[in-house]
């Protein structure tokens, strides 16, 4: 990426660097940037579901690794689980204020995602057509 091309914004230190050993980037990103959680942070993003309703959802998310997804979330500072003393239980989730704020992030990925899809899957196409058997997916 060129200096002109920044926009005027400070350039990231590449992570794994002798004087930038571990910026935590990737640490982050593998939570934040998985496809379920991406799914529960866009859902959430529209207020506090039950868990039925996030599975309802998000679409083809098992039971286990919902379950699984909204712990990382909440371990991670994104998420809140509220009980309710009901029978039976009622749980709740809704995201915090880090979560608000990663899914104005997420919103724009998302959109950009929509926009961009049709281009994207024209250069898939050309690109397989010009690397026939290469196996990339």
């Amino acid at each position: 990426m060129s200096a002109g091309h920044t926009g005027g914004t400070d350039l990231l230190d590449p992570c794994g660097s002798p004087t930038h050993p571990d910026c935590g980037i990737r640490d982050v990103l593998d939570r934040v940037g998985d496809t379920w959680s991406v799914l529960v942070i866009a859902e959430l993003s529209a207020g506090t579901r039950r868990f039925g309703e996030l599975q309802r959802a998000v679409v083809g998310v098992s039971q286990r690794m919902l379950t699984l997804t909204v712990r990382r979330l909440e371990r991670d500072g994104l998420v809140t689980r509220t009980v309710y003393p009901t029978v039976p239980a009622t749980v709740t989730y809704e995201l915090t204020q880090r979560g608000r704020e990663l899914s104005g992030l997420v919103r724009v990925l998302a959109d950009w995602s929509a926009s961009t899809r049709e281009a994207v899957t024209r250069s898939r196409a050309e690109w397989d057509a010009g690397n026939p058997g290469s196996g990339v997916r």
